[in-house]
């Protein structure tokens, strides 16, 4: 593994976590600095993009990336390790106290992505004795009403251009995401096709950039490309736990400092929840950035602005 910045902390593990080899990547400049966690989205281990958005954040941070059971390079590992959202709370648990130790922390820092950003909520509420503060980007509120929140987003717009074909496509899952859960796959895909063709999710195009960064990665071997496209079987229970998530149910009042970033296109896991939740939220501090043209992927596609929102926030916490 070529450590080309230099850095005194680089390094990468499997650690042995609740029963199974789990893989941890470790990057940093100073021992003091803070600690992060970063916890990735759905069945994709950003470990392996760091090149596109990472070596500046790692003058702030120690950054620790985690490939979640049934992902990456824990995937490889364990092929037949299937997650739920309660065993991956319990990972998650045993990774924050193990950096504690490791790095002489009373607390750590918590960044979730979309996926990550479920397991990031649920914890900070359970633990937040262990958590610094949070950052959530891709923020997810409530599967559901996010997803229903796209439909019409999408529909809006293919009234507003009279394109019948894809209001025709919409109008066949009206009920959407509320209709069978046998069907939700396929209307899932239906739907996402829509959103591509107003740019209100990625699109396959989109995705090249990551691909490239995931290959280019000093960490990348031929492995991580069969997790890469084998994870999603695996992680299919998840997508049905993942529909009873909603943020609503539970209480506003946070204990630690919370703190969106959140690209002011996404509508893949729309921002217009998350930003009417956070207005609500009731934390010791909490600031919102919103990403002018950024979709879901927030750090990828604006590595720049997403540095400029963490240097603020480390600077507000910094000075407490």
């Amino acid at each position: 593994m070529k450590n080309k910045n230099n850095r005194p902390i680089y390094f990468e593990e499997y650690r042995k976590i609740n029963g199974i080899e789990q893989y941890l990547f470790h990057a940093g400049t100073l021992e003091k600095n803070p600690v992060i966690l970063f916890l990735h989205a759905f069945a994709s281990a950003e470990s392996l993009m760091t090149n596109i958005f990472q070596k500046e954040w790692e003058e702030l941070y120690t950054v620790v990336h985690w490939d979640q059971r049934g992902t990456g390079k824990t995937f490889t590992k364990n092929p037949n390790a299937a997650p739920t959202i309660e065993l991956q709370l319990e990972d998650l648990h045993e990774i924050v106290l193990y950096l504690k130790e490791k790095y002489h922390k009373e607390k750590i820092i918590l960044l979730g992505h979309s996926w990550g950003s479920v397991l990031g909520s649920i914890y900070i509420k359970r633990h937040p004795e262990n958590v610094l503060y949070y950052i959530g980007t891709g923020q997810v509120i409530s599967f559901l009403r996010g997803e229903r929140a796209g439909y019409e987003k999408a529909m809006e717009i293919a009234l507003q251009k009279d394109d019948v074909k894809s209001q025709k496509k919409l109008e066949s899952i009206a009920k959407y995401p509320y209709g069978k859960p046998d069907n939700f796959i396929k209307e899932c895909t239906l739907l996402r096709s829509v959103q591509q063709k107003y740019h209100l999710a990625p699109s396959k195009m989109s995705y090249l950039p990551l691909m490239k960064a995931m290959v280019t990665s000093p960490i990348f071997q031929f492995s991580d490309l069969h997790a890469f496209f084998g994870a999603e079987k695996i992680n299919s229970r998840l997508n049905t736990e993942i529909m009873d998530f909603d943020l609503e149910k539970e209480s506003y009042e946070y204990s630690v400092p919370i703190y969106y970033v959140l690209g002011a296109a996404d509508w893949q896991v729309p921002y217009v929840l998350a930003k009417d939740y956070f207005e609500k939220i009731d934390a010791p501090r909490k600031k919102l950035y919103m990403l002018k043209g950024s979709g879901h992927f927030t750090m990828e596609e604006k590595p720049k602005e997403f540095l400029e929102a963490l240097l603020d926030i480390h600077a507000n916490e910094q000075s407490r």
